[in-house]
This record gives structure tokens, sequence and C-alpha cells, in this order.
């Protein structure tokens, strides 16, 4: 968790401070983990809150908000992850009061404490996520990083692909395929900072 706070943008900081301190005043017992790179906190064998920081903003949700009280949580999993509330965090006046957000820390403890479990989502097929071509050809320049990617996991290979398929631009796309390319050979995954 620390690795992960102090890797982030200056402007989130602050807000994983902050959410982690409440938590752990409201909730002495929760275990925090990394999980899929970003930071979850667990009450009771099971998750309660999860917090991710991006270059420009930053997300806290409830792992179990669809069976909250509050309207505002509930709608969050009809949302896309930026539309939803708290969402699209950019600084500690984006967050709700203290008490609210300690009430609903106590309100995902007690779920978690009674042992409901999210209801299981229609299973849908898992989008194919292609290799992008530049990311292609530079594996190709490199048998022997190539044989090294082609060599793990198909969740290993897609976490690239994604992370290089959605950069907006050129040089972002560029950028993060050196850093693939280094990663990879040294068997490194994704989100290799971020593992226990």
């Amino acid at each position: 968790m620390d690795a992960y706070a102090e890797q982030a943008e200056d402007f989130a900081k602050p807000v994983f401070a902050h959410l982690r301190n409440l938590i752990h005043a409201a909730c002495p017992e929760v275990v925090e983990q990394i999980k899929w790179g970003i930071p979850h906190f667990d009450y009771h064998g099971d998750m309660m809150c999860i917090f991710a920081a991006y270059k420009k903003h930053c997300a806290f949700t409830f792992y179990k908000d669809a069976l909250m009280g509050d309207a505002r949580l509930k709608a969050n999993g009809d949302l896309a992850a930026a539309k939803r509330f708290m969402g699209k965090l950019t600084s500690l006046a984006d967050l709700p009061p203290d008490q609210e957000l300690t009430s609903w820390i106590k309100e995902s403890m007690a779920l978690n404490e009674q042992g409901v479990k999210v209801p299981v989502r229609e299973f849908r097929t898992p989008k194919e996520v292609g290799m992008p071509a530049a990311f292609a050809e530079k594996l190709q320049a490199n048998p022997q990083i190539i044989k090294i990617f082609e060599s793990k996991s198909a969740s290993f290979q897609k976490e690239y692909n994604i992370w290089i398929g959605e950069a907006k631009t050129e040089a972002t796309r560029d950028k993060r395929i050196d850093e693939a390319l280094a990663w990879i050979a040294e068997g490194k995954g994704r989100f290799w900072k971020y593992a226990k």
C-alpha cells in the first residue's frame, strides 16, 4: 500500500491517505491488499472497498455498493467507472463529508459481518483483445522477448495488450511499448510494481 501511495500522482496522495485513515479508524481489523494492481480493503474475509489512482483522477468504491442504502452508491454498477459516484476524484474537496463516508464504511462492514454476497453477474463472453500492431512489430524484432511473452499466461499478455492499446497518442503508445519490452524481458507482469 505504501509503495502504491508513493508512486501515485501528487493530487491523489492526500485523497488516498485520508480515505485510508478513515477506513482504519472505522474498521481497525481491516486487511489491506493489492489485488489486480490496486488497493483493496477487506474485512471479515471479503472485499469491502477499493481505491485506484490514475494520471488525472482517482476513484473510490464500495465492493457491495449495489446492496447499500444510498442511491448514489446503488447506481454505481450501471455506470462507466469514471462516471460513478466517487469515480473521478481529483482532490479532497471531491469527497463526501467524513461522517457520511464513515457511515458507509460501517454499513459495508455490517454486510461483510452478515456474510452478504454480491449477486453473481450474468456471464458474458470475455472481450477479445488483439495485440496492437506497433507492439507486435517490436516483439517480432526481439526474439528473446517474444519467447518470454508467449510463454506467459493469456491474462499476462492481455494486460499488456490492453495497456498499450488504450494509449491515446503515438508517443504514449511508444513509451508504453518500451517499458513493456523491458519488463517482459525480466519476466515481469504489467502490474509487477504492486505485487507482494
